[in-house]
Parts: structure tokens; sequence; C-alpha cells
């Protein structure tokens, strides 16, 4: 049997229905960092190398309508 160690003095209700999960989401959202925002930079495609594609996914793309058929 699992040991839950809980830090609040509210009830854990394993049994619980969506508004007890949304309850224990709100409790933890403050607990939770949000990293800094990335800003993803272009790359030349002559430092993209190394990627192979399987036969049989090539095959497969290649077997798609274009977008907006």
């Amino acid at each position: 049997m699992t040991n839950i160690k809980v830090h609040t003095s509210t009830p854990v209700d394993l049994e619980g229905d969506l508004a007890s999960l949304r309850g224990d989401c709100a409790r933890m959202a403050p607990h939770w960092a949000v990293p800094d925002r990335a800003v993803a930079r272009p790359v030349s495609p002559s430092l993209i190398h190394g990627v192979s594609v399987p036969p049989a996914s090539a095959r497969l793309l290649d077997a798609m309508s274009e977008y907006g058929d």
C-alpha cells in the first residue's frame, strides 16, 4: 500500500470528482514556477543534417494529399 504524505490540513480525496481535482490544482498552482519564454531563432539549413526518414514513413507522407485539397 502506498503511503500518501500530505502537507495540508485539507483531507485527501482519492476518489474525487472534477471539482476536487480543480481544487487540488488551484492549491498547487502557486508552487509551480513559470519559465521565461525562450525565443526560437531560425536555423540555417546547412546546420541541419543527419535526419533520416524510414521508407514506410516517406511513402505515407508522399501518398497524403496536400493541405487544402
